[in-house]
C-alpha cells in the first residue's frame, strides 16, 4: 500500500496475522466462528457495526450470553444505542485489542458482515489530522445560520467525491471533509483514495461463506421470523423507554428501522415484517456485490447440511 506522503499518525494500517470470516446476514457466520475459534485457540473480534451497541441484541443477531462465555468476543456492546460509533473508534480499539489478544498467545478472528469495517481493517484506514476544534465551532455555527443544505454546496465545491457519498444532514462527515481539506490542501477523497486496492494481507487469511441466493433469501425469512418471534418489538420498546430516542446510527440499522415506525404508529405489524424481510434483502445483495470485488477473499460455497463441518474445516485447514 502506497502511503507516501501521509504522516504516520494519520494513518491506521491494515491488520496481518489475522484471520478474517464475513458472508450475508444470515448465512451462518457465527455458528461457523464458533467453532473454528475453539478448534485453533482464537478470540473473536466483531466486525458488526450494530452488534457495538448494548441492548441491540435480537435484531443483530448477537451470539448468545453462553457462547460469549464459552469463546472470548471483543467489540459487542462498547456503546449505548442513543451515542454513535466511528470506523476510527471502532479500527483504534480493533487495532489495540489484536496486540492484546497476541499477546496472551492467541490467535485472532475477525467475523462479521460490516464492509467497511472488514475493508478498513484488510486495506487500512486514513484516519487524518486531528480535530480542529475551532473550525468546527464555527462550522456548527454557519449550520445554525444557513441550514445543511448550504454546508453540502460547500463540500460539494470542495470535494465532490466526497460530497457524493455523504447525505446532506450528514452534519459530522461534511464538517470532517471540509476540515481535513483545510489543513492538508487537498480533499479527503484524494487521501481516502490510497486505501482502495483491495488485497489481503500476506500473512493473512479471509474466507467468506457464500449461499445461493434463493436459499438465502429463504434463510433471511425464516431469521426474520425468528427475531420477531424472540421478542424484537419488546427489545425496541425497551431501548425506548430507557433511552428516549436511539441515536442516528441505531435507529436506522434494518431491523430497528422498522420496528420503531410500527411503533409510532406508522405501519401495521405485517408492513413492518414485510419491510424487514425486504430491507435484509437488499443489504444481503449489496454485501454480496461487494464481497464478489474482493478477489483475494476465499468464497467457501455453503450447500447442505454438511456445509457447517465443511466450512470450518476448510479455514482450519489453512491456519
Amino acid at each position: 500500500m502506497e502511503t507516501s506522503g501521509i504522516p504516520s499518525d494519520w494513518i491506521l494500517a491494515p491488520l496481518d496475522q489475522v484471520l478474517y470470516l464475513t458472508g450475508p446476514t444470515a448465512s451462518g457466520k457465527t455458528q461457523v466462528a464458533l467453532r473454528v475459534a475453539e478448534r485453533i485457540d482464537a478470540e473473536i473480534i466483531s466486525v458488526d457495526s450494530m452488534a457495538v451497541y448494548r441492548g441491540m441484541d435480537i435484531g443483530t443477531a448477537k451470539p448468545t450470553r453462553e457462547e460469549q462465555t464459552a469463546i472470548q468476543h471483543h467489540l459487542i456492546d462498547v456503546r449505548d444505542p442513543n451515542e454513535d460509533y466511528s470506523v476510527a473508534e471502532y479500527l483504534t480499539n480493533a487495532h489495540r485489542i489484536v496486540s492484546e489478544i497476541k499477546e496472551r498467545g492467541r490467535r485472532v478472528l475477525f467475523v462479521g458482515g460490516t464492509p467497511l469495517y472488514l475493508k478498513s481493517l484488510i486495506c487500512g484506514f486514513f484516519q487524518g489530522p486531528q480535530a480542529d476544534w475551532e473550525f468546527r465551532k464555527a462550522v456548527e455555527l454557519e449550520v445554525t445560520e444557513v441550514g445543511t443544505e448550504r454546508l453540502h454546496e460547500r463540500v460539494s465545491q470542495v470535494d465532490p467525491l466526497s460530497a457524493k457519498k455523504i447525505m446532506p444532514n450528514d452534519v459530522r462527515r461534511m464538517t470532517r471533509a471540509l476540515e481535513v481539506a483545510r489543513i492538508t490542501g487537498k480533499p479527503l477523497s484524494h487521501w481516502q483514495t490510497q486505501f482502495e486496492k483491495f488485497v489481503v494481507p500476506p500473512q493473512s487469511r479471509a474466507f467468506v461463506l457464500g449461499w445461493d441466493r434463493a436459499v438465502l433469501h429463504h434463510r433471511v425469512e425464516n431469521r426474520v421470523h425468528q427475531m420477531l418471534e424472540c421478542g424484537l418489538i419488546d427489545e425496541v420498546q425497551g431501548l425506548l423507554e430507557k433511552f428516549g430516542t436511539l441515536g442516528r446510527t441505531a435507529s436506522q440499522a434494518v431491523g430497528y428501522k422498522e420496528p420503531l415506525q410500527y411503533l409510532a404508529g406508522e405501519i401495521d405489524y405485517k408492513s413492518m415484517k414485510e419491510l424487514i424481510t425486504i430491507h435484509t434483502r437488499q443489504f444481503v445483495r449489496r454485501q454480496e456485490i461487494w464481497f464478489r470485488s474482493m478477489p483475494t477473499i476465499e468464497r467457501i460455497e455453503m450447500t447442505d447440511s454438511n456445509s457447517l463441518a465443511s466450512a470450518v474445516d476448510t479455514i482450519c485447514s489453512a491456519v
